[in-house]
This record gives C-alpha cells, sequence and structure tokens, in this order.
C-alpha cells in the first residue's frame, strides 16, 4: 500500500569515499583476523547488497581479546594512573571524535540508514559523553565518616577488571561510546562486542583510541554474532562485568548466562513508552514531540514513545493533526540532509517492522503510512505510520516494534490513562503533556518508567540514572550511576583512640 502525500527527499545517493574491504578484530593493540578465517556480511540498508566483510568472532577470539585485556589489567599503567592522567586521555578521544565528526556521521549514516543530520548529532554526543566523564572521574568525591576521636570510615574505589560491553545496532556509535568512556574512566580494561548488522563506525574506535593514548590491550573489540562472539564474552569466568543494551529477550538469556559467574549486569533493554497528552497540554508542542518522539531515528529508539495516549475531548482534533503531519515526514536517501526517515538497517527488522503493520491493520485504525513509499524501489524503506482507535489488548499497543509505527488510543479519566500507560510489560520512558503542575507530577509518580519527561522530549541530562524498570532492564548508568557500576567500592575503617576489643580467653588466665 503507497501513499503519494508522503514526502520523499533527494533522489539522487552518494556513498562515502574510502570504505573498508575488510573489518577486523582489534585485540591487544592489533587488528587481526578471526582464528579461524570466518567472515559475515555487512548490508547497506538502502539496497540490502553486501558492501563489506566482517572477521567473525567466536569463542577462540573473545578468549584472546580477554587475555590481551586481563594481561593490560593486571600488569599495565592504565588501573594505576592518577584520574586525572587517565581524564586527559579521555579528553583527548574527545577532541579527535570532534574533530572527525563529520567522516563518523558519514560512515554512521551508510551503515545504519539513519538520516545524516541525525547521525551528527550522535557523533557529538559520542565526544561529549567522553568529556562528561573525564570530568566526573575526576570531581568525584568518595563518602568519609567519622567518629570523633574514635574512628574515621571511608570509601576506596577500585577498578573491576576486563568489562565486555554489548551494544546495539541503532546509534551505534554514541552508545558505544556511552559505555567505553565510563569503563576507562574508572580504570577498566575492555573488551566491546559491536553489533553485528552496523561495524563500520565501531571500527574506527581502534584508531581513535590509539591515537589519544590509550595503552595497548586496554581496549579490545570483537566483531561477531551475538550468539557466538556475545555469548563467549557473557559466560567468560575473567569477564566480571556486562554492560548490554539491546533486546529484552536477549537480556533474558544474558542474565541466566552470567548467573554462575555471579557477573556484575546492567541491561538497558525494550521499551513501549508512553505519551500521555491531557487536554490541557499545548497541542503544538504535544504534536511536533511526539512526531519526533516515534519517527526520529527512523523510529529505531529504545525510548520512543510509540503509544500516544490522548485525553478524548481533543483526541479526534489530535489524531487529525498528527496523521496529517505524519504524512508531511520527509523520507529519503539517509545522506540527504532533507530526509527525517531513512532506510531501517536491515532486512531482517524490515520485515519485522512491516509484519507488525499488517496486524496494526487488524487492530486498528490506518490513518497514515502502512507500507514501503514511493520511489524506494529497493532498500529498507517504510512509510511513517499511524493507526488509532488501538484497544490495549492489540500486539501494536504492548509489544516493541521499534520502527516508525505509533499507535494513538484515547482516555477519559487520568486514572484510565494511568491504567493504560502501564499495561505493557515494558517501562523505560513515559511522556506526560499537561499544564496542570500537580497532575504532571502525580502521574510522572504513578507511571512505570525508568524515566519521565513533563512537557518535554528526550532531553538527556548525563548526570541522571539511565534505565528502566520491568522487562525494561536491570539498574541505572548515567552520572555517579556509571561510577557504582564500574567500581568496587571498598569499606576501609581506621581506629583514632585506644583500641578496644571484647576480651576473649583470658578466662582462668595464669596471674
Amino acid at each position: 500500500m503507497t501513499h503519494p502525500t508522503v514526502t520523499s527527499a533527494a533522489t539522487t545517493r552518494r556513498i562515502p569515499a574510502g570504505l573498508p574491504g575488510h573489518i577486523q578484530h582489534y585485540i591487544g593493540g592489533k587488528l587481526v583476523d578471526s582464528v579461524d578465517g570466518d567472515t559475515f556480511d555487512v548490508l547497506d540498508p538502502v539496497t540490502n547488497e553486501t558492501y563489506v566483510k566482517a572477521a567473525a568472532g567466536k569463542k577462540a577470539d573473545v578468549d584472546l581479546a580477554v587475555a590481551a585485556a586481563r594481561e593490560a589489567f593486571a600488569n599495565g599503567p592504565w588501573p594505576r594512573m592518577l584520574p586525572r592522567e587517565r581524564s586527559r586521555v579521555l579528553h583527548r578521544i574527545a577532541d579527535i571524535v570532534e574533530s572527525r565528526d563529520a567522516r563518523l556521521a558519514e560512515l554512521e549514516s551508510f551503515d545504519s540508514g539513519l538520516p545524516i543530520t541525525q547521525a551528527q548529532g550522535q557523533a557529538r554526543r559520542a565526544a561529549e559523553n567522553f568529556r562528561f566523564f573525564a570530568d566526573l572521574v575526576v570531581a568525584q568525591a568518595d563518602d568519609t565518616y567519622k567518629v570523633p576521636g574514635r574512628q574515621i570510615n571511608y570509601v576506596n574505589r577500585k577498578p573491576i577488571g576486563v568489562a565486555g560491553l554489548i551494544t546495539p545496532w541503532n546509534t551505534p556509535f554514541m552508545l558505544e561510546s556511552w559505555k567505553l568512556a565510563p569503563a576507562l574512566a574508572t580504570g577498566n580494561t575492555v573488551v566491546l562486542k559491536p553489533a553485528e548488522f552496523t561495524p563500520l563506525s565501531a571500527s574506527l574506535w581502534a584508531g581513535i583510541l590509539k591515537e589519544a593514548g590509550l595503552p595497548e590491550g586496554v581496549f579490545n573489540l570483537v566483531n561477531g554474532l551475538g550468539e557466538d562472539a556475545g555469548d563467549a564474552l557473557v559466560k567468560h569466568p575473567d569477564v566480571p562485568l556486562i554492560s548490554f543494551t539491546g533486546e529484552s529477550r536477549t537480556g533474558q538469556i544474558i542474565f541466566a548466562n552470567a548467573a554462575p559467574h555471579l557477573k556484575g549486569l546492567s541491561m538497558e533493554l525494550g521499551g513501549k513508552s508512553p505519551a500521555i497528552v491531557f487536554a490541557d497540554a499545548d497541542l503544538d508542542a504535544a504534536i511536533d514531540a511526539t512526531i519526533f518522539g516515534v519517527f526520529s531515528l527512523n523510529g529505531e529508539r529504545c525510548t520512543a514513545g510509540s503509544r500516544i495516549l490522548v485525553e478524548r475531548s481533543v483526541y479526534d482534533a489530535f489524531v487529525e493533526r498528527y496523521a496529517a503531519q505524519a504524512k508531511r515526514v520527509v523520507v529519503g536517501y539517509p545522506d540527504d540532509p532533507a530526509t527525517e526517515v531513512g532506510a531501517l538497517v536491515h532486512p531482517e527488522h524490515y520485515d519485522k517492522v512491516l509484519s507488525y503493520i499488517e496486524i496494526g491493520k487488524t487492530e486498528g485504525r490506518l490513518v497514515a503510512g502502512g507500507g514501503r513509499p514511493e520511489g524506494f524501489p529497493t532498500g529498507n524503506y517504510v512509510e511513517p505510520t499511524v493507526f488509532a482507535d488501538v484497544p490495549p489488548s492489540a500486539r501494536i499497543f504492548t509489544e516493541e516494534i521499534f520502527g516508525p509505527v505509533v499507535a494513538i488510543t484515547p482516555f477519559d479519566t487520568e486514572a484510565e490513562a494511568l491504567t493504560l500507560a502501564n499495561a505493557t510489560q515494558y517501562g523505560l520512558a513515559a511522556y506526560v503533556w499537561t499544564n496542570d503542575l500537580k497532575r504532571a507530577h502525580n502521574v510522572a509518580q504513578a507511571v512505570e518508567a525508568g524515566m519521565v519527561w513533563l512537557n518535554s522530549n528526550n532531553v538527556r541530562d548525563l548526570r541522571t540514572p539511565f534505565g528502566g524498570v520491568k522487562a525494561s532492564g536491570l539498574g541505572h548508568e548515567g552520572g555517579y550511576r556509571s561510577i557504582d557500576f564500574y567500581t568496587d567500592q571498598q569499606a576501609v575503617h581506621i581506629t583514632l583512640g585506644t583500641v578496644h576489643n571484647p576480651t576473649f580467653g583470658k578466662a582462668g588466665a595464669a596471674r
């Protein structure tokens, strides 16, 4: 089904110059192929043609990477540097990322299908992540507890060891930086397993980190499928920490596989986040924000407000305006600055999103989109799609689609809005639109979500905790929560006065 009202961007496309012929692992300061020589195909989302082959890591490759990281942790300088020394390296990393942001964005956009303007924002965010944790680790102050004249008790933080970082394909370079920066800032060494759909930008980290002065072995990268390289990393006995961003089902598998080793886990998983729009809200702002919230990043974002709950008195007007604006969202080639929705990352994911759209046609009223846009006969293109009158029992209401698809549902009362908002297994983000201050705070506290934005789209403050509840995650990162996750906290107790011990074993002693 096509809708000619969908706006398309330019009809010509540029291919980045200097694409690699082969993507390798980075282990112990060297670029290497897989031990068994195996590779996998990496597809261009616009054509679904293979444009490069990447080394397919297995257990043997992960073992080598972990051994290199373990050696760098046990005997290398990185964990023993002063925080200020590590901070300087992280600031140099940020400088290099900023100086190459155009190239990074170009490769990220080509590899993932993200619109170039949005990929540019992700490159800048990656640099900011390193700056933030470079500053935080220097400014960090740990607790001291005093008992005057008797005792001082203080907290000593120590890096834990080899951190296993498993990252997703939706904003790969930025999300890799979100894990790399705090793991490195706190003195750990790392093994990164990037998503197999999007290994291109991850392959740039090796050169960036080496140029910034990171010692060999501190950063290691193994490409490969999740069931091979990711599984081996999770199960490795010398990797005490796993930070994972991805699907909830994969998170369950990681949880089970990490359990025998009692690993530290931080997992940011799926979402089906509600945007609650009350009748007294600024509808212009709410429509703009909720359009952006589900169609930016091609709808491939964990915090997408993919369920919009609208108070009935403004419901019809909201749906009409929302659908009209969704039809004007510009679909186009990822490299075109006019593009607002590009190509989905991979044909497997494209097929999944289209299957949900077909399900949605039996569950709700299709008011915009619903198929492939005109003018794009190849590639993973989906029209911005809007369903109205979606019941809470619908699969498109409860299940994560992770594409440019939104479900709109009416409500009559605040209590009903909260019931609908909480009626999924997920609890990552929520958005509330109202000019009633009391209601805004009460709804924010009652909604089951790790993060809530009031009269705002998703604007991140890196100091705040990032994470979800229910099936949306385990633990939080961001600010000091990241420092907590990547360090062991050791309590040290010092006696200042006369030692006073309970005396055992002296009864009946010779006098």
